[in-house]
C-alpha cells in the first residue's frame, strides 16, 4: 500500500473534494457529473488558483505551495483543524519531522523507549487503566489495570499495537461493542501519523499486513479521514467484569512528540468504576 507523497496528497484532495457538494459552496448542481462533489477546476476557482496548478498539485508534482493557497484550499474543502495540520504536512515533504526519534536510524527500525520517569507515572495510576502509544499507536508501556483489562503483557510484543489488535484480533467485536466506531478512529489516527512520517518502512509493511488481513482496514484506509486521538469515551466488555464506559484523556508526552499517554479514568461513582476496582482486585489474586 503506497503511502509516498504523490498519492498520499492526490488521495487525500480527491477524497475531501468528493465530500463536498456543489449547492453547498454557491455553485449550481444540476446537469451530469462523472465524480461525486466537487471538480478539480471549481476548487481551483474557488481557492482563487489556476486550473493547472490545481491539477499539479493534486498530481503531486506541483511547486512548493505558500501556506495562503493550502489555507484557500483548506476553506473550499471544508477542512478541520486536524485535517489542514495534515494537508500541510502531506503537501511539504520536505518539512516533515524525520522518521526516526533520536538515536533512531532513518528507517525508524530502533525499539521506541519510554523513560523511566514515565514508567513511575503509569505505576502511581492504580484506578484507572493507562498506557502509552508510540509511532504505528504501538502500545510501549501500561500500568496494571490496563494489563488486566486488555492483557498486553500475554501478547508478542509486535501484536502490542492497536490497529492489530482491532483490525487482526478475533476477539475485538467483543471487546468493543461499538466497534466500527473504534475502528474507524483507530485508521483516522494511523493515517496522521502516516502523514507525518511518509518514509517509514515499518509503517508501510503495517499497512500492508492489515490490508491483507482486513477488507474493512482497507475500505477505512481508502477513505483518507485523519483525526487526531484526544479525548471522547468508548465501552469495552471484559470477560471477567463485563460491560465498561471508559472515558479518556490523551496526553502528548513533553519531549517525547510521538508519544501519548492514555488514561480512562471512571466517572466517579459509576458501575464502571466499581468494576475497575473488582478487575483491579481479581488481577491481583494469585492464580491457584
Amino acid at each position: 500500500m503506497d503511502i509516498s507523497i504523490g498519492p498520499e496528497l492526490g488521495d487525500f484532495l480527491r477524497s475531501r473534494r468528493a465530500r463536498i457538494q456543489p449547492e453547498e459552496v454557491g455553485l449550481p448542481g444540476h446537469g451530469r457529473r462523472r465524480v461525486p462533489g466537487l471538480r478539480r477546476e471549481e476548487v481551483a476557482q474557488l481557492a482563487g488558483v489556476s486550473v493547472d496548478y490545481y491539477i499539479r498539485l493534486e498530481q503531486g508534482r506541483g511547486p512548493s505551495v505558500s501556506d495562503a493557497v493550502l489555507d484557500a484550499i483548506g476553506r473550499v474543502l471544508r477542512l478541520d483543524d486536524t485535517e489542514q495540520e495534515y494537508l500541510r504536512a502531506v503537501a511539504r515533504p520536505t518539512t516533515r519531522r524525520p522518521s526516526a526519534t533520536r538515536g533512531t536510524p532513518a528507517g525508524g527500525h530502533a525499539p521506541q523507549k519510554v523513560r523511566p520517569g514515565l514508567r513511575l507515572l503509569l505505576d502511581t495510576i492504580d484506578k484507572a487503566p493507562a498506557f502509552v502509544l508510540g509511532r504505528r499507536m504501538d502500545v510501549l508501556a501500561w500500568n496494571a489495570l490496563g494489563d488486566a483489562l486488555v492483557g498486553f503483557s500475554q501478547m508478542a510484543p509486535k501484536d502490542r499495537n492497536m490497529p492489530r489488535q482491532v483490525f487482526l484480533n478475533p476477539r475485538a467485536h467483543e471487546l468493543y461493542p461499538d466497534w466500527p466506531a473504534v475502528a474507524a478512529e483507530t485508521v483516522a489516527h494511523l493515517r496522521l501519523d502516516a502523514g507525518n512520517h511518509p518514509q517509514d518502512g515499518q509503517l508501510a509493511t503495517l499497512v500492508g499486513e492489515l490490508s491483507l488481513g482486513s477488507e474493512d482496514f482497507r475500505r477505512l484506509w481508502a477513505d483518507h479521514q485523519v483525526k487526531e486521538k484526544t479525548y471522547g469515551a468508548k465501552r469495552m466488555t471484559h470477560p471477567v467484569v463485563g460491560e465498561l464506559t471508559m472515558p479518556y484523556e490523551t496526553l502528548t508526552v513533553t519531549g517525547e512528540p510521538d508519544q501519548m499517554l492514555v488514561v480512562y479514568p471512571p466517572e466517579p461513582g459509576s458501575q464502571t468504576e466499581e468494576r475497575l476496582k473488582l478487575l483491579a482486585s481479581w488481577a491481583a489474586t494469585p492464580a491457584v
